[in-house]
């Protein structure tokens, strides 16, 4: 496990941040941008300096219904300042409403396929 501090750029006697950012354009696909920003940048700087914007073109973080922000999985602003170590995340929208989903399959599989005790061994009593 690697930890980072801030530290000090020597070229320029600046404070350097450590930032990781995180998308997922699609379903099991993750796209991870090690960034060096310094001190007092913001997420929309940091955003624009992963060249993620360029990589990704369909992401539109002015689009708040479709795209979001976060660090850590807390959702935040496109002007959050951001500190040593934080994990920047772009949420995309879901295509899909997880109740929804949900009760589609369970429709599909019926009573008999779904829930708690759906597989029991042959011979077993009721609800084992």
């Amino acid at each position: 496990m690697t930890i980072f501090s801030s530290t000090h750029d020597a070229a320029t006697h600046t404070e350097v941040l450590h930032v990781t950012l995180v998308y997922s354009p699609a379903p099991r696909q993750i796209k991870q941008h090690e960034l060096r920003l310094t001190k007092g940048s913001t997420v929309a700087q940091a955003v624009e300096q992963s060249g993620l914007l360029k990589e990704c073109p369909e992401i539109n973080l002015r689009d708040q219904v479709a795209f979001a922000v976060g660090i850590w999985g807390r959702k935040t602003t496109l002007n959050h300042v951001l500190r040593d170590s934080d994990r920047l995340e772009i949420y995309r929208s879901l295509l899909v409403d997880p109740k929804v989903a949900r009760r589609e399959r369970f429709q599909k599989q019926g009573t008999r396929g779904a829930g708690l005790f759906a597989k029991r061994r042959p011979g077993a009593k009721p609800g084992y």
